[in-house]
């Protein structure tokens, strides 16, 4: 291991302790600290200072959070040795003129990095469940301090719609998928049968369509945003995936399919948007570099079926795949992108696997990371992640409308601001179903109604301000809540 990514590990098993209750923002620091190593390395001529850098690293990590080797949480160990621990911090000094400092600066984040390294993983929940029950993390059974974060309303309060506040209809054929921006409330990206994608903007009045990709010669099955939203990728019926830059709408890479076949999927890996998994109709998950063009070596893998669904654990080192025969695998991948099969999940026999969401927490009160799966079946079902292989346990199943067409669903992004935890699907009989996952006797929240198709997919910003769905004629709506007092 280079000393680059003994930076990165290290700060990967630190990552756990910082933000503890915004994966989101885990990932993203991790990330630019991988892009400001990236910078620094190409200006670097004496490979000695990253070294010392590398040494002073670790003892001002030491020093914060207390040595790596503890047993137990590093929480626990730093709760005992706060005062000690501050007062060295505090009197610790760093020349600000020596050579050898690293002073990263703020600047527009890009797309290029390392990869996501074996340290990345999963922070499962034994010893990290029990320190943080003694710190009172998780909330009392009546969660007075989460309602209160979310505004002291229930549930039911929360997802409740006063009618529609948009209606887009750019798109001459079925709106296959949507998705907001990370950490964006405005943008809102759209794929279609009809070969184009659209870009919304929902902070105008009225909302507008910003820009229209197009290049695609058959229908757009799916796409993703890169983390900081420069980059949109999408999959193609035409049997390519394409990069889009996201402010200009101009089309910076095609990536023709190895195998000669429709791509039904695709992601960007969380921790390095560089690299590119795509799955096609002939069941083989296929790992591209968006620099290069070229499928990365040991980076192809097979399914049983063509290849629906895709989706990332928040370190990137899993990948699960789900097929048209019923079965969810999982991968690990490494930094060079080279995928190895690690599990196969039956989830129903035979019938196609459309839609998979990955959660690290359901709730506060539920910690489990969770999968949420679509299948053709009329079912949702909801998984737990039991270990970090990818493994997955059932947890529930909740009926859906869905036989024929690709439906999505997702976790809604609040649920650990509040008690209970909810997720919202879309269904072929025209609704909109919201789902309180921890509760048998209150399953459906809400029901909305409002399109004239089969709705096809559903999606929040991050912080549930905007509520969208799309269908199969083409309609994308954006619904309006009710404002509570």
């Amino acid at each position: 291991m280079n000393t680059a990514q003994q930076i990165l590990a290290i700060d990967t098993r630190y990552n756990t302790y910082r933000s503890s209750n915004n994966p989101q923002l885990r990932t993203l620091y991790l990330k630019r600290r991988t892009q400001l190593l990236n910078e620094k390395a190409l200006k670097e001529k004496d490979p000695s200072i990253r070294r010392k850098y590398f040494g002073l690293r670790k003892q001002l990590l030491a020093r914060k959070y207390g040595p790596i080797s503890v047993a137990g949480s590093v929480r626990s160990s730093l709760r005992s040795r706060t005062s000690s621990i501050e007062a060295s911090f505090d009197n610790l000094h760093i020349d600000p003129s020596s050579p050898h400092e690293f002073r990263p600066t703020h600047r527009r984040f890009g797309s290029t990095g390392f990869g996501s390294g074996s340290s990345f993983g999963f922070v499962y929940k034994n010893e990290q469940m029990a320190d943080e029950k003694k710190e009172g993390v998780i909330p009392t059974t009546d969660a007075a301090a989460s309602r209160a974060m979310a505004g002291n309303t229930s549930l039911s309060e929360n997802y409740a719609f006063a009618g529609m506040s948009h209606i887009f209809d750019q798109h001459g054929d079925a709106v296959t998928g949507i998705k907001f921006g990370h950490n964006d409330k405005f943008r809102l990206v759209c794929s279609s049968m009809d070969g184009t994608l659209s870009i919304c903007n929902l902070s105008t009045s009225p909302p507008s369509v910003t820009c229209m990709l197009r290049g695609h010669s058959k229908g757009v099955m799916d796409f993703d945003w890169s983390l900081s939203n420069d980059f949109i990728v999408s999959a193609s019926l035409d049997g390519t995936a394409r990069v889009w830059d996201s402010s200009s709408g101009q089309n910076v890479r095609v990536l023709p399919d190895t195998y000669d076949a429709a791509v039904l999927s695709c992601r960007f890996v969380p921790l390095n948007n560089n690299i590119i998994v795509t799955g096609n109709k002939k069941g083989y998950v296929q790992v591209f570099n968006m620099s290069t063009g070229k499928c990365a070596k040991g980076g192809s893998a097979k399914a049983l079926g063509p290849v629906r669904a895709l989706e990332f654990d928040t370190s990137g080192n899993i990948l699960w795949s789900g097929d048209d025969k019923g079965s969810v695998f999982a991968f690990s991948i490494n930094m060079l992108g080279k995928l190895q099969r690690t599990r196969r999940i039956i989830i129903a026999d035979g019938c196609p696997v459309t839609s998979i969401s990955c959660r690290t927490w359901i709730s506060r009160e539920a910690r489990d990371p969770s999968l949420l799966i679509n299948c053709m079946n009329n079912r949702l079902y909801l998984y737990g992640i039991t270990s970090s292989d990818g493994s997955l346990q059932l947890k529930s199943s909740f009926p859906v409308h869905h036989k024929k067409h690709m439906i999505r669903s997702s976790f809604c992004p609040l649920m650990s601001l509040r008690k209970g935890a909810c997720v919202v699907t879309a269904s072929e009989d025209m609704a909109v179903y919201f789902y309180n996952v921890e509760r048998a006797d209150q399953r459906c929240l809400n029901k909305l109604l409002g399109h004239s198709a089969p709705v096809l997919d559903v999606c929040w910003n991050y912080d549930e301000s905007q509520l969208a769905s799309c269908d199969t004629e083409g309609t994308v709506i954006v619904w309006k809540r009710e404002q509570l007092t």
